[in-house]
């Protein structure tokens, strides 16, 4: 079972990744105001009760945190052909929530997503999927320093495969680039509707597929006649999109919808996307109430 990885607890909970930023002062914070932020967001995690917790990547835009970072881009244009950082990226930040949590997922922004994202203002790719390729490439570096940093799961996150704007097929290489230099387990994360692009999903080399159900309801019935192939379900039963803190109730009847259909021992417990736009009362709320739903059912179970 491929839960035996990583984690080794039915409906164990995690999150999709971006937290609210709450800033620091004094001294410290004039030589990296946003330490601090990450700080409260691997605190709150882990006193939340969240077992596979993140950075919280606090740090900026999802796009630009990586695109600032690698040659041939320059803002929101592609200058030249795209290559690997010349250090680390979030591995600072993934190396403080080692320090305090055991367990850690790595998140990197999607190849695809990043190239749909930026102009093409070079004659060096003639259309995105040449430039997801590269922009695939230029990660593997960073995904490989992110597993020499003892994280438990690296987490590819692709947004834009839900919109149909992107071609899959590609998509799908670009991904295999990345996973392919990986020991550890891989996950991908696409929120949105599965509706028209499902079926090319569930193709995807990755070992867990991390969607939303809170928001989108109509995907539990999609994946109702749909096989895992052995893979685990990153299952989204908090709306990130409402300030709205859902009670534990409400929660647990998402979980419990989602055991109706998936074996609890294959499910991450988790919301549907990155709460960084929530507010700070809200976020910390959303988790909490989460975790607790997660324990009351597999007390139940």
């Amino acid at each position: 079972m491929i839960k035996d990885y990583f984690i080794d607890k039915v409906l164990a909970t995690t999150v999709v990744g971006s937290y609210p930023v709450v800033k620091g002062s004094g001294l410290r914070g004039l030589f990296d105001p946003l330490h601090a932020a990450v700080e409260t967001a691997v605190a709150d995690q882990i006193a939340a009760g969240i077992d596979i917790i993140s950075d919280g990547q606090v740090r900026g835009d999802m796009i630009q945190v990586f695109a600032s970072a690698l040659p041939g881009i320059k803002g929101q244009e592609i200058i030249g052909k795209v290559q690997s950082a010349s250090g680390p990226i979030t591995v600072g930040d993934t190396k403080y929530a080692r320090a305090k949590a055991a367990k850690v997922k790595g998140i990197i922004t999607g190849p695809t997503t990043i190239a749909h994202s930026l102009h093409i203002s070079t004659p060096m790719y003639r259309n995105r999927e040449e430039l997801a390729l590269d922009i695939a490439a230029a990660l593997v570096p960073e995904a490989k320093a992110l597993q020499a940093a003892g994280v438990t799961l690296l987490q590819i996150d692709e947004p834009i495969f839900s919109t149909g704007m992107a071609d899959l097929t590609v998509g799908k290489q670009a991904i295999d680039l990345i996973t392919a230099s990986l020991r550890i387990p891989s996950c991908m994360h696409v929120c949105g509707n599965l509706g028209n692009i499902l079926d090319e999903i569930l193709k995807f080399n990755v070992n867990v597929l991390d969607f939303e159900f809170a928001n989108n309801h109509a995907n539990l019935d999609l994946l109702s006649r749909r096989d895992l192939a052995g893979r685990m379900i990153g299952y989204g039963c908090v709306d990130s999109s409402i300030e709205r803190i859902e009670t534990v109730s409400e929660i647990k009847k998402r979980i419990e919808k989602g055991i109706e259909i998936f074996d609890p021992r294959v499910m991450l417990i988790d919301p549907d996307c990155g709460m960084r736009m929530r507010s700070h009362q809200a976020a910390f709320a959303k988790l909490k109430n989460m975790v607790t739903a997660a324990k009351e059912v597999r007390l139940a179970l």
